[in-house]
């Protein structure tokens, strides 16, 4: 009997999470636009911070969106937490934007790389080493905003050429009826700044509210970009992610040969085991937040930290 009462109060514990808290959690307001999350261990003192920044679109400081939650940037600070790594994640300001109704038009790229400045010189000083680790769009956001002022660099599902050309293979390979209109386009907002020379149904891409925001992000180049980092380099990507392919991930290997690239076999854009090859249900787990991340996620990322700290 004693121990079917132990046992219970286990099971009540494990549910309330009572069991399984290895990390605290502090609400910190950076600027006026920046909210986050800073993740800690609960024993120890955390050596180095690693800063997530979130892909493209309506992100949250989780990698959520209005209608999709995956939770994969909290399932991350929160293992690398049981690690012994603290973590600091963050809304993007496009989702504060929102709220106070203004328009796509107020925003660039650069915005999003002073964002992420802003928080490395928060902390500047709070931490013994400082870790940028960006998501997708986050990658070249990260890799910009490292520079001089962050202890070491990792990419994650990131781009290795410019949004263009990346644009134009992805939506090349569901319309390619579409393909040479997109290269006009985007061809157009490079030299102009703007483009009225698309078809109806890349509105969506194209549409003149946007064009800044593409004009400021196209004249980046991720692979020129990476190659001036003077600081360690992790490059991850997953053999499963159907949005940015590992090639993406050689290319920026390529541009920085002293950076240390791990292609993680089966893993999507949003760090899951994915064994079926099935696009449609790649896209199902974005909304699965239950997953657990690919088992050598984690591992991949806490290794290039404790190497940094030593």
């Amino acid at each position: 009997m004693i121990k079917k009462t132990a046992i219970f109060i286990l099971m009540i514990f494990a549910q309330t999470g009572w069991a399984q808290e290895l990390f605290k959690e502090e609400e910190i307001a950076i600027n006026p636009v920046i909210d986050g999350t800073l993740t800690v261990p609960v024993e120890g003192q955390a050596s180095s911070l690693v800063i997530l920044i979130a892909g493209s679109g309506s992100t949250d400081r989780n990698c959520n969106q209005p209608m999709m939650k995956n939770d994969a940037l909290k399932k991350t600070a929160h293992e690398l937490a049981e690690n012994g790594i603290a973590t600091f994640r963050y809304d993007k300001r496009i989702l504060k934007m929102s709220r106070a109704q203004m328009k796509d038009e107020d925003i660039r790229f650069d915005d999003f790389v002073e964002d992420a400045e802003a928080i490395l010189d928060y902390f500047n000083g709070k931490f013994d080493h400082l870790v940028v680790a960006g998501h997708s769009q986050g990658s070249l956001v990260g890799m910009l905003a490292a520079k001089d002022k962050a202890d070491a660099f990792i990419s994650i599902a990131g781009a290795g050429q410019s949004i263009d050309k990346i644009l134009v293979e992805q939506i090349g390979k569901q319309m390619p009826q579409l393909k040479e209109n997109m290269q006009t386009a985007f061809q157009e907002i490079k030299e102009n700044g703007s483009t009225s020379n698309y078809h109806p149904l890349l509105e969506s891409i194209f549409s003149p509210g946007l064009q800044p925001f593409l004009a400021s992000w196209i004249k980046y180049n991720p692979a020129v970009e990476i190659a001036e980092l003077d600081i360690p380099v992790l490059i991850i990507n997953g053999t499963a992610d159907i949005q940015i392919s590992e090639e993406e991930a050689k290319i920026l290997h390529q541009a920085l040969p002293s950076s240390e690239l791990v292609i993680i076999e089966n893993m999507n854009h949003i760090f899951r085991e994915i064994k079926e090859e099935d696009n449609l249900f790649n896209f199902k787990t974005y909304n699965e937040p239950q997953r657990p991340l690919h088992p050598e996620f984690i591992p991949a990322i806490t290794a290039f930290v404790k190497s940094v700290e030593q």
